[in-house]
């Protein structure tokens, strides 16, 4: 390797790594704001805090890598510009690709390395996270409910005044209230000390209840009696509830209702999903299809047997255009009076049930659907993330070379207003390409698609020696325009 090319290479590994580093905290930080109910006041100690943080951390960098190569490649060549340091490298003879060209090696491997990391390092850890949310609630039960608040899990809401005991499990002061979905009626149970208890191989978080009473709502159909509001009213010493955790491990972040195994499996692992998914999807469509279709005819019981002739005719596998014109037109006029009006209700009856059918039918396709785009979207990320390295690059050095600016000031501009258009444009594809709007493939390459043409611009400009803007071509119709009017003026004087 040339003194030039390591001297470039060590400028923009030494700028990269100290803007990865922190971008990565920044993002770490959001990470603990998202995350701060679960971690804050739970009684979680140190290297159970800094496992929580260390599975979670890979998933950011994604968001990190294309946005630190970015802002490092302005920084690293917006340097060199400004110190004139490719001045001297043009008057040796050296062109801007010739000193991209370690660089772009550099970047290549990362991006290669970038995929490797999105493919095996961020499933595991994403596997990891999740079951480490799961595994503190189970061994820490007491995580779960905070002193002095109503803590919501699942249909209850739970308070206690203390918590005591090695692990916060010895409960004082339990106040629960307990809703079914949709109802109205509420039960308050209220003890005075409880005991919680957990197993590692179970999603349910056992409550015991000692000494205290139980107040239940009492729904009646009389409005006289509504207005008294009853209700009952019984005491126990023991009582024992099971608690539901699984909404405790749900992901905050992501309020879609579809499994998030997707980001859990690599690249294999997401083929022979998506095989799977597909086929279970078209072995569905056609059954509801088959259901729709055979529907009408399994219905036709109580229709006189006119209908039903003609139905049978119309079931056939062959119907020859002859005996489908000998049909009549009127079918009701096959029917005597007295047995048109059953005609009539048995067809209601098909359609509505028949749109019954299709509605849920699509209702459920489309969720199935979604899951499918979701792990399309998974699998192409992969690719994304490594050929947004190269891009960024392509983006960063030429700007860079062009805006002439190094240090903090003009390069945060430009990067974070280029990462923030192609975080947006991404967002937007994966959002569309989930609800089906667009095709998975445009919805996760959509950001790279608009932003390529900006980078073969900007690095087409920076070997040619061409500026960013020419502002003598913009202001020379007004400089033109305002002399002539100068001037008319000064001869009416």
């Amino acid at each position: 390797m040339k003194i030039l090319d390591r001297y470039i290479l060590t400028s923009f590994i030494q700028t990269f790594a100290s803007v990865f580093i922190i971008l990565f905290f920044i993002f770490i930080l959001q990470g603990i704001w998202l995350f701060i109910a679960e971690l804050a006041g739970k009684d979680l100690d140190a290297w159970l805090v800094l496992k929580f943080l260390l599975f979670y951390s890979p998933k950011i960098v994604p968001l990190v890598l294309p946005l630190s190569i970015l802002l490092a490649s302005i920084m690293t060549f917006g340097n060199f510009a400004e110190n004139y340091e490719f001045a001297a490298m043009k008057s040796s003879g050296i062109s801007l690709n010739r000193a991209m060209r370690s660089l772009i090696i550099f970047i290549f491997g990362l991006s290669i390395v970038a995929y490797f990391f999105a493919n095996n390092v961020i499933p595991k850890a994403e596997y990891k996270f999740l079951n480490l949310r799961k595994n503190i609630i189970q061994r820490k039960p007491a995580m779960a409910i905070v002193e002095g608040q109503f803590n919501s899990i699942g249909t209850f809401n739970i308070k206690v005044d203390k918590k005591s005991g090695e692990n916060g499990e010895k409960l004082t002061g339990v106040t629960i209230h307990k809703r079914k979905p949709g109802a109205v009626d509420v039960t308050i149970i209220r003890s005075k000390t409880g005991l919680l208890k957990s197993s590692e191989k179970s999603n349910l978080l056992q409550l015991e209840l000692f000494d205290g009473y139980y107040y239940e709502d009492i729904s009646s159909n009389n409005p006289a009696e509504r207005q008294k509001q009853p209700f009952a009213k019984s005491s126990f010493t023991k009582q024992v509830m099971n608690i539901d955790l699984t909404m405790l491990n749900s992901n905050d972040e992501d309020e879609e209702q579809i499994a998030h195994t997707n980001n859990m499996l690599n690249v294999t692992e997401l083929n022979y999903t998506l095989d799977s998914l597909q086929s279970t999807y078209n072995k569905e469509a056609k059954t509801i299809a088959d259901n729709i279709v055979q529907r009408p005819y399994n219905t036709l019981a109580p229709i006189p047997k006119p209908i039903r002739a003609i139905t049978d005719t119309l079931k056939a596998k062959e119907v020859k255009k002859a005996a489908i014109d000998s049909l009549p037109k009127d079918l009701l006029g096959v029917v005597q009076k007295v047995d048109r009006v059953r005609v009539l209700e048995v067809a209601n009856n098909n359609v509505v049930s028949t749109d019954y059918v299709v509605s849920s039918g699509e209702k459920d396709l489309f969720e199935k659907v979604k899951n499918i785009n979701s792990h399309w979207l998974a699998l192409y990320e992969k690719f994304v993330i490594a050929f947004a390295c190269i891009l960024m690059f392509f983006i960063g050095a030429p700007l860079g070379a062009i805006i002439r600016k190094g240090g903090l000031g003009l390069p945060i501009v430009f990067a974070v207003l280029i990462f923030i258009i192609f975080h947006f444009i991404n967002t937007f594809g994966r959002k569309l390409a989930q609800e089906n709007g667009i095709p998975p493939f445009l919805g996760s390459w959509m950001s790279t698609f608009v932003l390529s043409p900006l980078a073969i611009l900007l690095t087409y400009r920076a070997t040619n020696d061409i500026g960013l803007i020419n502002m003598d071509n913009i202001l020379m119709p007004f400089q033109k325009a305002f002399n002539k009017l100068f001037k008319s003026k000064t001869k009416e004087a």
